[in-house]
C-alpha cells in the first residue's frame, strides 16, 4: 500500500458522533421544556424535522447564502413553526442551549481514541471541518483528542468550505505536506470525497451504515479499518 505521512480527518459524523450527541440534547431539551405541552407530539418528531431543518440550512450556509448568524437564528424557529409554534423566545433559548451544550458532548465512535493514539507517533494528524471554530474546539477538548491534532482547519477561518479546494491546499500548506504523502477519511461523499479528489488527495470514506462512495481511494464500515491499511 502507498505510504502516507500526513493523515486529514473530518471531524462530525466521521470521529465525534454529531448524531448521537445532537439528539442526547435534544431529548432533554423536549422534556425540560415541555414541548409535548406545547403541540410536538413526541421527541423522535423534533429530532426528524430539526435534523431535516438543520441540513437545509447547512447546505445554504456552505453555498454562502446565509451566515452563521442567520442559520442559528433560524434552524430552531422554523423547526418550532413545523409545529405550528411562533414562540421567538423559545426558540432562541432552544438554540442557546443546543449550542452551548452539544459540543460539549463527549460521544465518539466506539475506538476513536484508541486509534487516533495508535496512529499518532507514525503520522502526522490534522482536522479539515465545515464547523465553526470555536464549536469545534469545544469538541475536541470535551472528547479528549485535541491534544492528537497537530492542525484544525475550520471553513470559517479559511473562508472556504469542503469540497472547495482552497481548504485542502490551506491544510496541507499548514502541515507542509503534498497531495501525494496524504490521506483524507471523511464520511460525506459531497464534501470530503469530492473535495479530497479536486486536489488529487487519495480518501477514505467512512461509510458505516453502507452506500460508500464508489470513487473512493479506501471504503470503512469501522474506522478500525484504518489499522490494516495504516499500520
Amino acid at each position: 500500500m502507498k505510504r502516507y505521512r500526513h493523515l486529514f480527518f473530518d471531524l462530525d459524523h466521521t470521529l465525534w458522533d454529531f448524531r448521537t450527541n445532537s439528539r442526547a440534547v435534544l431529548t432533554t431539551l423536549y422534556d425540560e421544556l415541555g414541548l409535548a405541552a406545547r403541540g410536538v407530539p413526541t421527541v423522535d418528531e423534533l429530532i426528524l424535522c430539526y435534523e431535516e431543518v438543520n441540513v437545509g440550512l447547512w447546505k445554504r450556509y456552505e453555498n454562502g447564502k446565509i451566515d452563521k448568524e442567520v442559520m442559528r437564528v433560524l434552524r430552531f424557529r422554523n423547526t418550532l413553526l413545523f409545529f405550528e409554534i411562533r414562540d421567538e423566545r423559545l426558540a432562541e433559548h432552544m438554540g442557546d442551549a443546543y449550542l452551548e451544550r452539544t459540543p460539549r458532548m463527549k460521544g465518539l465512535f466506539p475506538g476513536t481514541l484508541e486509534l487516533l493514539n495508535d496512529l499518532q507517533p507514525n503520522y502526522g494528524l490534522h482536522l479539515i471541518t465545515n464547523g465553526f471554530e470555536a464549536t469545534q474546539t469545544t469538541k475536541l477538548k470535551s472528547s479528549g483528542i485535541s491534544d492528537l491534532f497537530e492542525h484544525v482547519v475550520c471553513s470559517e477561518s479559511v473562508g472556504a468550505s469542503k469540497p472547495d479546494p482552497r481548504i485542502f491546499r490551506k491544510a496541507m500548506k499548514l502541515a507542509r505536506t503534498n497531495a501525494k504523502e496524504s490521506l483524507m477519511i471523511g464520511d460525506n461523499i459531497g464534501a470530503d470525497m469530492h473535495g479530497a479528489r479536486n486536489v488529487g488527495m487519495d480518501h477514505a470514506h467512512f461509510a458505516p451504515e453502507g452506500n460508500a462512495d464508489p470513487l473512493a481511494t479506501y471504503r470503512l464500515l469501522h474506522l478500525d479499518e484504518l489499522r490494516l491499511l495504516l499500520l
